[in-house]
Protein backbone atom coordinates (compact mmCIF):
# COMPACT_ATOMS: atom_id res chain seq x y z
CA UNK A 1 0.00 0.00 0.00
CA UNK A 2 2.73 2.50 1.37
CA UNK A 3 4.92 1.14 -2.33
CA UNK A 4 1.41 2.20 -4.49
CA UNK A 5 1.05 5.56 -3.04
CA UNK A 6 5.00 6.66 -3.38
CA UNK A 7 4.64 5.92 -6.70
CA UNK A 8 1.33 7.84 -7.51
CA UNK A 9 2.57 10.82 -5.43
CA UNK A 10 6.23 10.96 -7.52
CA UNK A 11 4.57 10.34 -10.83
CA UNK A 12 2.18 13.56 -9.93
CA UNK A 13 4.73 15.51 -8.72
CA UNK A 14 6.54 14.63 -12.24
CA UNK A 15 3.45 15.86 -14.24
CA UNK A 16 3.58 19.19 -12.03
CA UNK A 17 6.87 19.74 -12.59
CA UNK A 18 6.91 19.27 -16.25
CA UNK A 19 3.57 21.47 -16.66
CA UNK A 20 4.60 24.14 -14.64
CA UNK A 21 5.04 27.26 -15.94
CA UNK A 22 8.21 28.98 -16.49
CA UNK A 23 8.51 32.98 -16.16
CA UNK A 24 10.42 35.03 -18.58
CA UNK A 25 13.25 37.23 -16.88
CA UNK A 26 12.99 40.64 -17.68
CA UNK A 27 15.62 41.87 -19.98
CA UNK A 28 17.83 44.46 -18.80
CA UNK A 29 20.13 47.12 -20.99
CA UNK A 30 23.63 46.17 -21.69
CA UNK A 31 26.02 47.41 -18.89
CA UNK A 32 30.15 46.17 -19.26
CA UNK A 33 30.55 42.69 -17.39
CA UNK A 34 33.62 42.14 -15.58
CA UNK A 35 35.16 39.04 -17.05
CA UNK A 36 36.74 36.12 -14.31
CA UNK A 37 40.22 35.30 -15.75
CA UNK A 38 42.44 32.36 -14.30
CA UNK A 39 46.28 32.92 -13.94
CA UNK A 40 49.30 32.24 -12.14
CA UNK A 41 51.46 34.45 -10.41
CA UNK A 42 54.79 34.42 -11.98
CA UNK A 43 56.82 36.75 -9.90
CA UNK A 44 56.39 38.80 -6.59
CA UNK A 45 57.20 42.14 -7.63
CA UNK A 46 57.18 44.33 -4.20
CA UNK A 47 56.30 43.27 -1.16
CA UNK A 48 55.58 44.91 1.86
CA UNK A 49 53.64 44.54 5.03
CA UNK A 50 50.67 43.45 3.50
CA UNK A 51 50.98 44.67 0.28
CA UNK A 52 51.86 43.06 -2.83
CA UNK A 53 52.70 43.79 -6.32
CA UNK A 54 52.48 40.48 -8.41
CA UNK A 55 53.12 39.70 -12.19
CA UNK A 56 50.29 36.96 -13.35
CA UNK A 57 50.50 34.72 -16.40
CA UNK A 58 46.68 34.63 -17.63
CA UNK A 59 45.96 30.83 -18.35
CA UNK A 60 42.41 31.39 -19.23
CA UNK A 61 40.07 33.92 -20.50
CA UNK A 62 40.18 36.46 -23.00
CA UNK A 63 43.73 37.77 -22.62
CA UNK A 64 45.60 34.18 -22.55
CA UNK A 65 48.95 34.08 -22.13
CA UNK A 66 49.52 37.50 -21.46
CA UNK A 67 51.08 38.97 -18.19
CA UNK A 68 49.72 41.63 -16.36
CA UNK A 69 50.33 43.25 -12.75
CA UNK A 70 47.87 43.08 -9.99
CA UNK A 71 48.41 44.88 -6.86
CA UNK A 72 46.83 42.97 -3.50
CA UNK A 73 47.08 43.87 0.11
CA UNK A 74 47.38 46.82 2.31
CA UNK A 75 45.04 49.74 0.77
CA UNK A 76 44.20 47.49 -2.55
CA UNK A 77 43.11 44.88 -0.83
CA UNK A 78 40.77 43.69 2.31
CA UNK A 79 41.20 42.97 5.63
CA UNK A 80 43.06 39.94 6.20
CA UNK A 81 44.04 39.62 2.63
CA UNK A 82 46.10 36.27 1.86
CA UNK A 83 49.65 36.49 1.32
CA UNK A 84 50.34 35.25 -2.40
CA UNK A 85 53.49 33.43 -3.40
CA UNK A 86 54.44 32.20 -6.72
CA UNK A 87 53.15 29.29 -8.16
CA UNK A 88 49.99 30.18 -6.89
CA UNK A 89 46.67 29.72 -9.11
CA UNK A 90 43.94 32.70 -8.73
CA UNK A 91 41.20 33.78 -9.93
CA UNK A 92 41.55 37.73 -11.78
CA UNK A 93 38.47 40.22 -12.26
CA UNK A 94 39.48 41.71 -15.21
CA UNK A 95 37.04 45.13 -16.32
CA UNK A 96 37.75 48.01 -18.15
CA UNK A 97 36.70 51.22 -16.17
CA UNK A 98 35.01 54.54 -17.80
CA UNK A 99 38.35 55.66 -19.52
CA UNK A 100 39.00 52.37 -21.08
CA UNK A 101 41.54 51.43 -18.77
CA UNK A 102 41.62 47.85 -17.81
CA UNK A 103 41.25 46.79 -14.44
CA UNK A 104 42.76 44.12 -12.54
CA UNK A 105 42.13 42.44 -9.00
CA UNK A 106 42.47 38.75 -7.68
CA UNK A 107 38.94 37.34 -6.25
CA UNK A 108 40.06 34.36 -4.85
CA UNK A 109 42.51 31.07 -5.14
CA UNK A 110 41.27 28.55 -7.61
CA UNK A 111 40.72 25.81 -5.72
CA UNK A 112 39.15 22.78 -7.80
CA UNK A 113 42.43 20.90 -7.37
CA UNK A 114 42.37 20.17 -3.85
CA UNK A 115 38.57 19.63 -4.12
CA UNK A 116 39.03 17.12 -6.36
CA UNK A 117 41.22 15.25 -4.96
CA UNK A 118 38.95 14.81 -1.56
CA UNK A 119 36.03 13.77 -3.75
CA UNK A 120 38.44 11.13 -5.40
CA UNK A 121 39.36 10.27 -1.44
CA UNK A 122 35.70 9.98 -0.60
CA UNK A 123 34.32 8.06 -4.12
CA UNK A 124 37.31 5.62 -3.21
CA UNK A 125 36.17 4.60 0.55
CA UNK A 126 32.48 5.18 -0.50
CA UNK A 127 33.27 2.04 -3.34
CA UNK A 128 35.94 0.33 -0.96
CA UNK A 129 34.07 0.23 2.04
CA UNK A 130 30.55 0.31 1.04
CA UNK A 131 30.60 -1.42 -2.07
CA UNK A 132 27.29 -1.37 -4.09
CA UNK A 133 25.90 0.49 -1.55
CA UNK A 134 28.51 3.15 -1.43
CA UNK A 135 27.93 3.79 -5.41
CA UNK A 136 24.39 3.80 -4.77
CA UNK A 137 24.50 6.54 -2.32
CA UNK A 138 26.75 8.68 -4.29
CA UNK A 139 24.74 8.18 -7.46
CA UNK A 140 21.68 9.22 -4.76
CA UNK A 141 24.09 11.93 -3.61
CA UNK A 142 24.94 13.36 -7.39
CA UNK A 143 21.15 13.13 -7.82
CA UNK A 144 20.18 15.52 -5.41
CA UNK A 145 22.44 18.00 -6.22
CA UNK A 146 20.67 17.72 -9.80
CA UNK A 147 17.45 18.47 -8.58
CA UNK A 148 18.31 21.31 -6.53
CA UNK A 149 20.57 23.27 -9.20
CA UNK A 150 18.19 22.09 -12.29
CA UNK A 151 15.18 22.34 -10.66
CA UNK A 152 13.98 23.84 -6.93
CA UNK A 153 16.83 26.89 -7.13
CA UNK A 154 15.48 27.51 -11.06
CA UNK A 155 12.06 27.45 -10.57
CA UNK A 156 12.49 29.77 -7.30
CA UNK A 157 14.55 32.27 -8.97
CA UNK A 158 11.39 32.47 -11.73
CA UNK A 159 9.37 33.28 -9.06
CA UNK A 160 7.42 30.16 -8.30
CA UNK A 161 6.16 29.75 -4.54
CA UNK A 162 9.58 27.94 -2.63
CA UNK A 163 7.44 26.21 -0.41
CA UNK A 164 5.82 23.86 -3.05
CA UNK A 165 9.04 23.59 -5.38
CA UNK A 166 11.04 22.32 -1.97
CA UNK A 167 8.11 19.68 -1.17
CA UNK A 168 8.28 18.82 -4.90
CA UNK A 169 11.66 18.26 -5.11
CA UNK A 170 12.14 16.38 -1.82
CA UNK A 171 9.31 14.08 -2.68
CA UNK A 172 11.42 13.10 -6.06
CA UNK A 173 14.83 13.51 -4.07
CA UNK A 174 13.43 11.04 -1.08
CA UNK A 175 12.22 7.62 -3.23
CA UNK A 176 15.49 7.42 -5.84
CA UNK A 177 18.09 8.53 -3.03
CA UNK A 178 16.55 5.87 -0.56
CA UNK A 179 16.40 2.96 -2.94
CA UNK A 180 19.79 3.69 -4.80
CA UNK A 181 21.17 3.82 -1.22
CA UNK A 182 19.48 1.32 0.51
CA UNK A 183 17.85 -0.66 -2.37
CA UNK A 184 14.12 -1.81 -3.38
CA UNK A 185 12.53 -3.41 -0.83
CA UNK A 186 9.71 -3.22 1.80
CA UNK A 187 12.26 -1.46 4.51
CA UNK A 188 13.19 1.28 2.31
CA UNK A 189 9.83 2.09 1.45
CA UNK A 190 8.77 1.99 4.86
CA UNK A 191 11.28 4.78 5.51
CA UNK A 192 10.79 6.49 2.74
CA UNK A 193 6.84 6.27 4.08
CA UNK A 194 8.21 7.74 7.79
CA UNK A 195 10.47 10.50 5.93
CA UNK A 196 7.63 11.60 3.79
CA UNK A 197 5.30 12.36 7.09
CA UNK A 198 7.72 13.26 9.39
CA UNK A 199 9.10 16.28 6.64
CA UNK A 200 5.40 17.47 6.19
CA UNK A 201 5.24 17.79 10.04
CA UNK A 202 8.12 19.90 10.31
CA UNK A 203 7.30 22.09 7.33
CA UNK A 204 3.99 22.83 8.89
CA UNK A 205 5.65 23.38 12.32
CA UNK A 206 8.76 25.66 10.66
CA UNK A 207 5.97 27.51 8.94
CA UNK A 208 4.02 28.35 12.29
CA UNK A 209 7.01 28.81 14.29
CA UNK A 210 8.35 31.38 11.18
CA UNK A 211 5.14 33.69 11.56
CA UNK A 212 5.01 33.14 15.21
CA UNK A 213 8.80 34.43 15.47
CA UNK A 214 8.29 37.59 12.80
CA UNK A 215 11.07 36.00 10.87
CA UNK A 216 11.69 37.76 8.35
CA UNK A 217 14.46 35.93 6.41
CA UNK A 218 16.63 38.66 6.20
CA UNK A 219 19.03 37.97 8.69
CA UNK A 220 22.21 37.16 6.33
CA UNK A 221 23.65 39.60 3.98
CA UNK A 222 23.00 36.73 0.75
CA UNK A 223 19.07 37.63 1.64
CA UNK A 224 19.44 41.13 1.31
CA UNK A 225 21.72 40.95 -1.90
CA UNK A 226 19.45 38.32 -3.37
CA UNK A 227 16.21 40.96 -2.87
CA UNK A 228 17.91 43.45 -4.40
CA UNK A 229 18.60 41.72 -7.10
CA UNK A 230 15.76 39.98 -7.99
CA UNK A 231 13.11 42.42 -6.18
CA UNK A 232 9.65 40.87 -5.63
CA UNK A 233 9.61 38.00 -7.50
CA UNK A 234 11.72 35.96 -4.52
CA UNK A 235 9.72 34.78 -1.58
CA UNK A 236 12.49 35.18 1.13
CA UNK A 237 10.74 34.08 4.05
CA UNK A 238 9.55 30.99 1.90
CA UNK A 239 13.21 30.80 1.18
CA UNK A 240 13.86 30.61 4.88
CA UNK A 241 11.42 27.68 5.45
CA UNK A 242 12.98 25.55 2.30
CA UNK A 243 16.25 26.06 3.84
CA UNK A 244 14.98 24.26 7.03
CA UNK A 245 13.29 21.46 4.90
CA UNK A 246 16.21 20.72 2.93
CA UNK A 247 18.27 20.52 5.75
CA UNK A 248 15.98 18.25 7.64
CA UNK A 249 15.94 15.93 4.49
CA UNK A 250 19.75 15.33 4.94
CA UNK A 251 19.33 13.86 8.39
CA UNK A 252 15.84 12.08 8.10
CA UNK A 253 17.13 9.32 5.78
CA UNK A 254 19.58 7.64 8.75
CA UNK A 255 16.93 7.68 11.18
CA UNK A 256 13.76 6.61 9.43
CA UNK A 257 16.49 3.48 7.30
CA UNK A 258 17.63 2.51 10.72
CA UNK A 259 14.09 1.89 12.79
CA UNK A 260 12.89 0.54 9.62
CA UNK A 261 15.99 -2.04 10.02
CA UNK A 262 15.34 -2.44 13.65
CA UNK A 263 11.58 -3.63 12.88
CA UNK A 264 12.77 -6.35 9.84
CA UNK A 265 15.68 -7.67 12.00
CA UNK A 266 13.24 -8.15 15.03
CA UNK A 267 10.66 -9.96 13.11
CA UNK A 268 13.49 -12.19 11.73
CA UNK A 269 14.76 -12.93 14.99
CA UNK A 270 11.33 -13.63 16.68
CA UNK A 271 8.62 -14.14 14.13
CA UNK A 272 6.24 -14.58 17.11
CA UNK A 273 6.19 -11.10 18.25
CA UNK A 274 2.62 -9.29 17.70
CA UNK A 275 2.82 -6.07 16.59
CA UNK A 276 2.48 -3.99 19.91
CA UNK A 277 5.76 -5.89 20.92
CA UNK A 278 7.60 -5.34 17.88
CA UNK A 279 6.71 -1.75 18.28
CA UNK A 280 7.46 -1.30 21.81
CA UNK A 281 11.08 -3.45 21.44
CA UNK A 282 11.96 -1.45 18.21
CA UNK A 283 10.64 2.00 20.24
CA UNK A 284 14.15 0.84 23.06
CA UNK A 285 16.24 1.10 20.05
CA UNK A 286 14.87 4.73 18.89
CA UNK A 287 15.24 6.47 21.78
CA UNK A 288 18.44 5.24 21.90
CA UNK A 289 18.70 6.70 18.43
CA UNK A 290 17.29 10.01 18.67
CA UNK A 291 19.18 10.80 21.46
CA UNK A 292 22.34 10.55 19.82
CA UNK A 293 20.74 12.24 16.33
CA UNK A 294 19.74 14.96 18.19
CA UNK A 295 22.71 15.35 20.11
CA UNK A 296 24.86 15.10 16.70
CA UNK A 297 22.29 17.82 14.95
CA UNK A 298 22.70 20.60 17.49
CA UNK A 299 26.38 19.56 17.17
CA UNK A 300 26.63 20.28 13.92
CA UNK A 301 24.41 23.28 13.70
CA UNK A 302 26.62 24.66 15.99
CA UNK A 303 30.06 23.69 14.17
CA UNK A 304 28.60 25.63 11.48
CA UNK A 305 27.54 28.70 13.58
CA UNK A 306 30.66 29.06 15.47
CA UNK A 307 31.45 32.43 13.95
CA UNK A 308 28.33 33.77 15.25
CA UNK A 309 28.36 32.51 18.25
CA UNK A 310 31.80 33.89 19.40
CA UNK A 311 29.95 37.58 18.24
CA UNK A 312 27.56 37.30 21.22
CA UNK A 313 30.05 35.06 24.13
CA UNK A 314 31.04 38.36 25.58
CA UNK A 315 27.94 40.47 24.66
CA UNK A 316 27.11 42.41 27.67
CA UNK A 317 23.66 42.38 27.12
CA UNK A 318 21.70 39.16 28.94
CA UNK A 319 20.89 35.77 27.13
CA UNK A 320 17.17 36.97 27.17
CA UNK A 321 17.43 39.87 25.12
CA UNK A 322 19.94 38.65 22.82
CA UNK A 323 18.00 35.54 21.35
CA UNK A 324 15.67 38.08 20.11
CA UNK A 325 17.95 38.98 17.48
CA UNK A 326 16.65 37.35 14.62
CA UNK A 327 19.81 36.16 13.15
CA UNK A 328 20.39 33.82 16.81
CA UNK A 329 16.75 33.56 16.37
CA UNK A 330 16.80 31.93 13.27
CA UNK A 331 19.26 29.30 14.31
CA UNK A 332 17.52 28.34 17.33
CA UNK A 333 14.46 27.56 15.20
CA UNK A 334 16.25 25.46 12.45
CA UNK A 335 17.90 23.49 15.45
CA UNK A 336 14.60 23.03 17.31
CA UNK A 337 12.28 22.22 14.21
CA UNK A 338 15.21 19.65 13.36
CA UNK A 339 15.11 17.71 16.29
CA UNK A 340 11.14 17.65 16.29
CA UNK A 341 11.92 16.27 13.09
CA UNK A 342 13.78 13.64 13.87
CA UNK A 343 12.17 12.64 16.88
CA UNK A 344 8.28 12.61 15.14
CA UNK A 345 10.23 10.66 12.49
CA UNK A 346 11.35 7.58 14.83
CA UNK A 347 7.67 6.34 16.18
CA UNK A 348 6.05 7.06 12.88
CA UNK A 349 8.20 5.25 10.88
CA UNK A 350 8.04 2.62 13.39
CA UNK A 351 4.57 2.53 13.33
CA UNK A 352 4.51 1.95 9.82
CA UNK A 353 7.59 -0.96 9.98
CA UNK A 354 5.30 -2.45 12.24
CA UNK A 355 1.89 -2.59 11.01
CA UNK A 356 3.53 -3.25 7.50
CA UNK A 357 4.81 -6.62 9.11
CA UNK A 358 3.17 -9.63 8.93
CA UNK A 359 1.81 -10.56 12.30
CA UNK A 360 4.43 -13.34 13.41
CA UNK A 361 1.80 -14.94 16.45
CA UNK A 362 0.28 -18.19 16.16
CA UNK A 363 -1.79 -20.43 18.06
CA UNK A 364 -1.76 -23.75 18.19
CA UNK A 365 -4.72 -26.33 19.51
CA UNK A 366 -3.66 -27.87 22.29
CA UNK A 367 -4.35 -31.24 22.95
CA UNK A 368 -5.68 -33.10 25.54
CA UNK A 369 -5.26 -36.64 26.36
CA UNK A 370 -8.36 -38.71 26.10
CA UNK A 371 -9.13 -41.54 29.07
CA UNK A 372 -10.15 -44.78 27.80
Amino acid sequence: MIKKIIVFAFALILINIFTLPVFAQEETSEIPQEEILEGQITTVLQEKDSYQKLEILITKGSIEKEKVEVEAGGEFGKLNAPKYKTGDVVLVSYIKDDSGQDLFYITEFVRRKPLFWLFAIFFFFALFIGRLRGLGSVLGLLFSFLIIFKFILPQILTGHEPIFIAICGSLIIVPVTFYLSHGLNKKTTVAIGGTFIALVLAGFLAKISINAANLTGFSSEEAMFLQMAMGEAINIKGLLLVGIIIGLLGVLDDITVAQAAVVSELRSANPNLSRVQLFSRAMKVGRDHIASMVNTLILVYTGASLPLLLLFINNPQPFAEVINYEIIAEEILRILVGSIGLILSVPITTFLASINSPSGVTFTKKLEPTVS
